[in-house]
């Protein structure tokens, strides 16, 4: 008998021992808490100041006041105060290569919308990048774009005939890319039965335009524009010039569609811009591109600072020189491409007055396009075209993110994923504080900026 009572109390000790042992033992930290930020939410909410975000399992759990809220035990705390907190951007247009993607989150670029790459190896590389195993944004990916004959790139699907024009998309839809690129030679014939067959899959297609104008394509029902392409053809009085320019290569159809837009009505590109915003065509204007190409006589872009973050490889692959030469640009050239940015930039201001949705992209990583930190220079743009700050913004953060049919991404608020940039000053006061970048949330995992540039 006494042996057991033993026993008993020996047992009861332990439990006792070991229940101490638990309440004494911290719980392990499931859950990261930003605390003392000011909070942009990109949903055009106003600015939340001095608040904490709460972060589980890489989505958005909480976003409150600091004061009056109390913390979870199980939350790494990390002060950010005074900083500012913005959604991750998403870069609307782009051409992804695995060297780029860490420089992508250093910029604070949590998301890239890829429209054109070698069908295989692109829809492979989105793969490994969204399975979260290396410091990347997440990838969303067209894979090959589809062209018209003849295929302006040999990474191109050529379609010649209503039938091929189906099987192009049945291809696609097979290999689950996000949407549908097509390309300059595409034209009406070739528009009609692709976008019917993209309709059977719910898939959206997203057009750089050549042999098709922009009123035309968005009737057949294209649900996005790249570059303002198609614009100056359904603006001008007489296109025919334009359409035997892209069927005389790339980049006469290019040169020809880019100084053209100094000569348009004022009251043509408003009924262009007034018609496409009624028919809630998404248009990604890419401004840096035009910009950037428009002074390339400029010895001062070459040595932009954002260049710096590019591999010495890489600009050798760039070759400046030998794609100017490709293009047959002269001296003459940039004067006249420099004179259409200004209606250019009157076309988005009448497009964003019609309710008209914008989506910054950048053509990144083509010549001198750098990878994250142009996507800063085109809110940049869109700025000095006359949007504000908060609606430059939105075309990188819940603009992009409608266009991609993704909802969870492009706002902070709880239930969303976790993609965050944490800037060092207000963006709403400048737009160029968009690049005051200190640390970057992707998928929820929390990087220090700095420490990802000196691992490069």
């Amino acid at each position: 008998m006494t042996a057991r009572r033993l026993g008993g109390s020996t047992a009861r000790v332990l439990l006792a021992a070991l229940a101490l042992l638990q309440a004494c033992t911290p719980k392990p930290k499931d859950r990261i808490a930003l605390v003392g930020g000011n909070v942009i939410s990109g949903a055009g909410d106003p600015v939340l100041r001095d608040a904490v975000i709460v972060v589980h399992q890489g989505r958005i759990e909480t976003v409150a006041p600091r004061e009056g809220f109390e913390i979870p035990s199980t939350a790494e705390e990390v002060d950010v105060t005074g900083s500012w907190i913005l959604p991750g951007l998403v870069d609307g247009h782009a051409h992804i290569e695995r060297w780029a993607l860490s420089r992508y989150v250093i910029a604070g670029v949590t998301t890239v919308r890829d429209v054109h790459g070698e069908q295989d190896s692109i829809l492979a590389l989105r793969e490994e990048a969204n399975l979260g195993g290396l410091v990347a944004p997440r990838v969303y990916s067209a894979g090959a774009m589809i062209d018209g004959p003849p295929a302006t790139y040999p990474s191109a699907t050529e379609v010649a005939t209503p039938d091929s024009a189906r099987r192009a998309v049945d291809s696609r839809a097979v290999a689950d890319v996000d949407y549908i690129k097509t390309y300059i030679h595409v034209t009406p014939a070739l528009f009609r039965p692709l976008i019917d067959e993209a309709n059977t899959f719910s898939i959206k297609v997203t057009a750089h335009l050549g042999l098709t104008d922009a009123l035309t394509a968005s009737q057949l029902g294209v649900a996005a524009i790249e570059h303002l392409s198609g614009v100056p053809e359904a603006a001008s009085p007489k296109p025919d010039k334009f359409y035997a320019e892209h069927r005389a290569g790339f980049f006469r159809g290019w040169t020809y569609f880019e100084k053209s837009w100094a000569t348009l009505d004022s009251a043509a590109l408003a009924r262009v811009a007034q018609t496409l915003a009624e028919r809630k065509v998404v248009l990604i204007p890419t401004l840096v591109l035009h910009e950037t190409f428009s002074r390339l006589d400029d010895p001062a872009i070459l040595s932009h600072p954002d260049l710096r973050t590019i591999p010495d490889d890489q600009l050798q692959r760039w070759n400046l020189p030998e794609m100017i030469a490709r293009a047959g640009w002269t001296a003459n050239d940039y004067p006249a491409f420099r004179a259409s940015r200004a209606n250019q930039d009157l076309f988005l201001r009448e497009f964003r007055a019609a309710g008209g949705r914008i989506v910054a992209g950048t053509d990144a990583i083509n010549q001198m396009l750098v990878p994250g930190w142009s996507l800063h220079t085109e809110l940049e743009l869109l700025v000095a075209a006359g949007l504000t700050p908060q609606d430059a913004i939105e075309t990188a953060t819940r603009n992009a993110a409608q266009l991609l049919g993704a909802d969870s991404l492009g706002v902070i608020q709880p239930g969303k994923v976790a993609d965050l940039m944490i800037l060092g000053s207000n963006p709403l006061t400048d737009i160029r504080n968009t690049r005051t970048v200190q640390r970057v949330m992707v998928r929820g995992q929390l990087y220090n900026a700095d420490s990802l540039k000196a691992g490069l």
